[in-house]
């Protein structure tokens, strides 16, 4: 008897409060907790920087590239582990971690390819018009290029305590 492959989730992640939020909604919104068999694949996906990116400040007989690399490294290890952690306390087994070097744009829309996925999730960091102007939206541009539904999930604006003037 051949299973049926089942559907795959994406979710993107950075070291950034809103990427967990995207992870951790989408962990309460698509996963029973304890559930033998959940509806979809999970794979988390992080993009490590390539250190290549940060050169250009050459000190002659310093490795700074190393030094930079070893950081994206712990960078990356500490999401990774941070990830892990959620879907233990959110009883999500058999979730993929991976981490791949590179731009986040193209390493989320490989990741899609590579899954065939039916849902990308990303966080949305809420940068203002100007950042956004010059560094570009991943989920701006993954919403016009990946080939299956995008999900930014926005953590909602924290209400102010008190009545409102």
């Amino acid at each position: 008897m051949t299973s049926t492959a089942k559907p795959a989730i994406v979710v993107g992640i950075d070291d950034s409060e809103a990427s967990f939020y995207a992870l951790e909604w989408t962990l309460d919104h698509f996963f029973v907790p304890s559930a033998p068999n959940p509806p979809f694949d999970l794979y988390i996906v992080h993009s490590k920087p390539v250190p290549a990116f940060s050169t250009g400040f050459g000190i002659p007989g310093v490795d700074m590239l190393s030094h930079v690399d070893t950081d994206l490294k712990s960078i990356a290890a500490r999401v990774i582990e941070k990830a892990r952690e959620l879907c233990i306390s959110k009883s999500v087994k058999g979730a993929t971690l991976e981490t791949v070097e590179g731009d986040a744009r193209n390493v989320l829309l490989d990741a899609v390819e590579r899954h065939h996925a039916t849902i990308l999730a990303v966080g949305s960091h809420g940068h203002g018009s100007i950042k956004r102007a010059v560094l570009g939206s991943v989920s701006d541009y993954v919403s016009h290029h990946a080939h299956c539904t995008v999900m930014i999930v926005k953590k909602p604006k924290a209400k102010h305590e008190g009545g409102h003037h």
